[in-house]
C-alpha cells in the first residue's frame, strides 16, 4: 500500500517527466572536478573540449603515412602544447599534492615568467615551463632557501 501523496508532492510530480527523464553526467563531472580541484564548471567544459579537439588532431597525425616529414612536425608541434600549473608544479616538485599546488597559487605565492599567477586553471606551454618559479616575497621561496642553506643576507632585508 502506498500513502496517498500531498498536494506539494503531486504538484512536483506533474513538473517532472518522468518519461523523458534526461540522465545527466553530473557524477562523473563532479568526481573529475573534485579530483582535479577544479573550481569552475566553465574551466571543466573547456577542459572537455580542448581534450576532445586534441584527442581529434591525435587521431588525424595517427592515420598519416608514417613516413611523411608533416606527421613527425605535427607530432612534435602536438607534444609541446599546454598543461595546467598545478600538474606542473607536482611535476617539478614545487608542491606534493594537486591541494596543496592550487593553494599555493592562489594565495599568490607563484609566478610563470614576470607575471605572477593566482588562476589555477592556468594553462602552461612546454616553453614556458621552464619558468614557473616562486614570487621573490613569498614566504615559501625563504624557507626553501633557508633549508638549502642558500639565503643571503640581502634577502633578510627584502
Amino acid at each position: 500500500m502506498v500513502r496517498k501523496l500531498k498536494f506539494h508532492e503531486q504538484k512536483l510530480l506533474k513538473k517532472v517527466d518522468f518519461i523523458s527523464w534526461e540522465v545527466d553526467n553530473n557524477l562523473s563531472e563532479v568526481k573529475v572536478l573534485r579530483r582535479f580541484r577544479i573550481q569552475r564548471r566553465e574551466d571543466y567544459t573547456k577542459y572537455n573540449k580542448l581534450s576532445r579537439e586534441v584527442r581529434e588532431l591525435a587521431r588525424k597525425i595517427r592515420d598519416l603515412n608514417e613516413k611523411d616529414s608533416f606527421r613527425a612536425k605535427s607530432t612534435s608541434r602536438l607534444l609541446e602544447k599546454l598543461r595546467r600549473l598545478p600538474t606542473i608544479m607536482v611535476k617539478l616538485r614545487m608542491a606534493q599534492n594537486l591541494k596543496t599546488a592550487i593553494t599555493f597559487i592562489e594565495q599568490g605565492h607563484v609566478r610563470v615568467g614576470p607575471e605572477v599567477v593566482t588562476d589555477p586553471a592556468f594553462l602552461v606551454t612546454r616553453n614556458t615551463e621552464d619558468y614557473v618559479t616562486w614570487v621573490d616575497s613569498s614566504k615559501i621561496k625563504q624557507h626553501v632557501m633557508e633549508y638549502n642553506e642558500e639565503r643571503d643576507d640581502f634577502d633578510l632585508v627584502v
